[in-house]
């Protein structure tokens, strides 16, 4: 009865080979992984920002920005297309959600609903939002009210807050950080952690930019002490250029608002360094649209001076002295050789849909990590201990025989999350500590029906099997309780709870494992060879 089927075994045996190989590298030096074969898994469980330290950011994103964004654009257009129609009007403006006009000739009314119609696209998504539309639009007497909706305004906050997560993903990447952590809290918040980042002055200063990167013509007819008093042309806006003179005043500059090329048609920018000046700069190139339209601005207005804006500021405003046809060009400004380099970053990230709101920022040191990670390992050691004693002087040889299944239990879990590129946090240990403590209690079900096997006096062969037997309906019940507690963890917990959730549920199926197939492949093989008359159990 005690016959364990070739292939499970030579199966068991290649799963803790595979284990021993994977987990090893976590117990050895970096300069001993680097003399390790090729054929040799060499990577390491990355540690979490409370193990190793680091920078921990909570960013929020500001939606409010985006909506008012929206709505001016939407007043913009309105205003053109009724001025195109002919249509006279007045208290054009927005204001919280919507935006509102009053018609001056009641029997233009229709007319100006009718445009008002075709401004309003139908909101994309999924099947709820088939046949819906951005804005609600409402009529009282000569008003008509243009009001995103609810339904618009949660698909918008979901796209916004999962752009703003990618952007901010591809610029801690080229920051050539290892292992970030971002990730998604409430609707609009995002948290970003990145182990190992001791200042985080830099990230903060590349996340805090939207990065949004326009190319617009200067207005040479304006006025600037007129625009600096608030008088400004219409159809142009008044921004600043930082001065050449360090401590200088920012230099005012009136551009038109018309966009001639937006900074999302850059495909690629990189810092570099002018041969004459021997200054940094940023070269930059368009795709084929971009490209195109670049050409057409530089060629019909050459001798005017072409404004490079970020973020609302003037970054450089050349003159254009030639057509620039190959759709690549260059910004010349006051770099340093660390702020060339962060501009080109940000450009190849692209911008971020909406500013970044920093709510809450941390940085855990080195020592704190290393403490936690001592605590850890002692908490660890000792758990493992005192279940290793317990079982000897419980059970025996058998004790030993689940104390070995234990250890094993250990490297495969370790194994598992070095696989999984997991980041081990201090819960995460907390969730090792609580599973080898676990991990016995499927051999303590087994043995205690050994026992009771003996007791009503069956042969020790028949007990051995029916032990193992018997008691897999129990082991199955209390593990699948174990994984609905850790899966409604992992679903409802966030950050440090989720890292001991996925800890416990790997261990739960590793436990498993060698409580179920490892042991009982130890018990056999030592029962065949020894052949023992009677079990000291």
């Amino acid at each position: 009865m005690l016959q364990i089927p070739t292939w499970s075994k030579i199966l068991t045996v290649l799963i803790l080979i595979a284990g021993i190989l994977f987990a090893l590298p976590n117990a050895l030096s970096k300069s001993m992984i680097a003399h390790l074969p090729g054929f040799m898994p060499k990577e390491q469980v990355t540690l979490g920002l409370d193990l190793q330290g680091g920078s921990y950011l909570l960013l929020q994103v500001e939606l409010d920005k985006v909506i008012q964004d929206r709505l001016n654009t939407l007043v913009a257009d309105i205003r053109m297309e009724l001025r195109k129609s002919d249509i006279g009007y007045r208290n054009l403006e927005s204001k919280g959600n919507s935006a509102s006009v009053e018609i001056i000739n009641p029997t233009k009314l229709a007319e100006a609903r009718r445009i008002l119609d075709r401004l309003n696209p139908a909101a994309s998504g999924g099947l709820l939002s088939v046949g819906a539309h951005q804005y609600a639009i409402t009529a009282s007497h000569s008003v008509i009210s243009m009001t995103l909706t609810d339904s618009y305004i949660t698909q918008l906050r979901s796209q916004i807050v999962s752009q703003s997560i990618e952007v901010v993903r591809r610029r801690i990447d080229a920051m050539g950080t290892r292992e970030p952590t971002i990730e998604q809290q409430d609707t609009d918040r995002i948290l970003v952690q990145v182990p190992g980042l001791q200042d985080p002055s830099r990230m903060k200063a590349i996340l805090g930019k939207t990065a949004k990167m326009t190319f617009q013509l200067v207005d040479e007819s304006a006025s600037i002490p007129e625009a600096v008093k608030g008088i400004v042309p219409i159809g142009d806006e008044l921004l600043y250029e930082s001065n050449p003179v360090k401590g200088g005043p920012p230099i005012p500059i009136v551009v038109q608002r018309r966009i001639m090329v937006s900074g999302d048609r850059l495909v690629d920018a990189s810092a570099g360094i002018d041969q004459q000046t021997g200054q940094p700069e940023v070269d930059f190139r368009f795709d084929t649209v971009g490209a195109r339209q670049f050409a057409n601005v530089t060629k019909n207005n050459v001798g005017q001076r072409f404004a490079i804006v970020l973020d609302n500021k003037v970054i450089s405003a050349p003159v254009i002295q030639e057509p620039i046809l190959g759709g690549s060009g260059r910004i010349d400004g006051n770099f340093t050789v660390q702020s060339a380099n962060d501009l080109a970053l940000l450009l190849r990230a692209g911008a971020l849909p909406a500013p970044l709101k920093i709510l809450e920022e941390r940085t855990v040191g080195a020592e704190l990590g290393a403490d936690s990670v001592r605590a850890g390992k002692y908490s660890a050691i000792g758990g493992l201990i005192l279940v290793v004693i317990f079982m000897v002087l419980r059970y025996g040889l058998f004790g030993v025989f689940a104390d070995v299944a234990l250890t094993l239990n250990v490297v495969l879990l370790f194994a598992i999350l070095t696989m999984m590129g997991a980041t081990l946090t201090l819960p995460g240990i907390a969730g090792i500590v609580l599973t080898m403590g676990m991990a016995v209690d499927a051999n303590v079900l087994i043995y205690e029906r050994i026992r009771e096997e003996i007791r009503n006096g069956r042969t020790i062969v028949a007990s051995i099997d029916t032990g193992f037997r018997r008691a897999m309906a129990t082991i199955v019940d209390a593990n699948m309780t174990h994984v609905i507690a850790s899966a409604i963890l992992f679903q409802l917990g966030s950050g440090p709870i989720r890292g001991f959730a996925v800890t416990l549920l790997i261990g739960i199926i590793t436990s498993f494992f060698t409580a179920v197939m490892v042991t009982r492949l130890i018990v056999v093989s030592w029962f065949q060879a020894v052949r023992p008359k009677r079990l000291a159990i």
